[in-house]
């Protein structure tokens, strides 16, 4: 998958099929509409994604937590067969681009867009007065067809980022997991820890999520680690490690059944399956090893 960032500058060199959003979580929703922009590929169109750089509450100033990081982002997109992610540069500038100037720049002449996918509530351009009305206006033009998408529905209700924050900030991730079509996850290197789990027969990895990564509530989870291509159960702890540590850093510690050798600085990803009991402080190092051989048996015993 090629990769265009930090300019505003790119022209693809054949007619695409695009996908305009924010992509936050890559929910069902979105899994719908970037399908059918690789159906087009059947046409003979290159698939695209076309994204921000940053999510647009992050630019006005909001403070709200993500999804999915960057390179989670990219690695769905890439999984999934898309052949151009364009993470345009929303900045001063860019945002303050009109919407027929956005239609008739980037997509109809850098793009090359000979079909655009969005869903119902798209908006682009100037205090994103581009809509999905504008889209369809000018699409005879521009020399593009549009395919609206119409949203997915859980339980009765539209799948959105939002519904997905929600249970996974409620620590719902059974709920997250349907949503997204797949567990809620997060991903980096393994880190090196304190080795209190080495020192208690529990030897656990690490990792330190990205400021902008939304976790779950602090807690105990049990989980499913994709490691070196593999995956492995595992009792996942969310939080701060009260027990051993005043440092106030969130990190995800996981224990891997049935797994041995060295990890550290090797990729991982770690998925929450379910929500198992709050972090708390123990009052002893022995106290807490009772807890977590407790927390290692359950997670053996359950069925997800």
């Amino acid at each position: 998958m090629e990769i265009i960032e930090n300019t505003t500058e790119f022209y693809l060199d054949r007619p695409s099929a695009a996908a305009l959003g924010k992509f936050d979580g890559v929910h069902l929703g979105h899994r719908r509409l970037l399908n059918q922009v690789l159906e087009q590929k059947k046409r003979g169109l290159q698939a695209v994604v076309f994204t921000f750089d940053t999510s647009a509450a992050s630019f006005f100033g909001g403070e709200e937590k993500e999804l999915s990081t960057r390179e989670e982002k990219r690695a769905v997109f890439s999984q999934m067969g898309i052949d151009v992610l364009i993470e345009f540069p929303l900045n001063k500038d860019t945002a303050a681009t009109p919407p027929v100037d956005f239609l008739s720049r980037y997509l109809a002449k850098q793009m090359r867009a000979a079909c655009i996918c969005a869903g119902p509530d798209i908006s682009f351009g100037k205090g994103g007065a581009g809509n999905a009305r504008l889209l369809a206006q000018y699409a005879e033009r521009f020399g593009y067809q549009v395919e609206l998408i119409e949203k997915v529905r859980v339980d009765g209700e539209a799948v959105s980022s939002t519904r997905v924050r929600e249970a996974v900030r409620a620590g719902r991730m059974q709920d997250a997991a349907r949503m997204l079509g797949a567990p809620y996850s997060v991903s980096g290197k393994v880190v090196h820890g304190r080795a209190l789990g080495r020192r208690l027969g529990m030897p656990t990895a690490n990792l330190l999520p990205d400021d902008s990564k939304l976790l779950p509530p602090n807690g105990v989870y049990y989980s499913e680690t994709l490691l070196n291509g593999k995956s492995y159960r595992g009792i996942t702890n969310v939080g701060c490690k009260p027990t051993v540590s005043e440092e106030r850093v969130m990190g995800v510690e996981t224990y891997l059944y049935d797994f041995e050798g060295e990890i550290y600085d090797r990729d991982m990803k770690v998925a929450l399956l379910a929500f198992r009991r709050p972090e708390r402080a123990f009052d002893s190092v022995e106290a807490l090893r009772r807890q977590i051989g407790e927390d290692v048996e359950a997670g053996r015993n359950a069925f997800f």
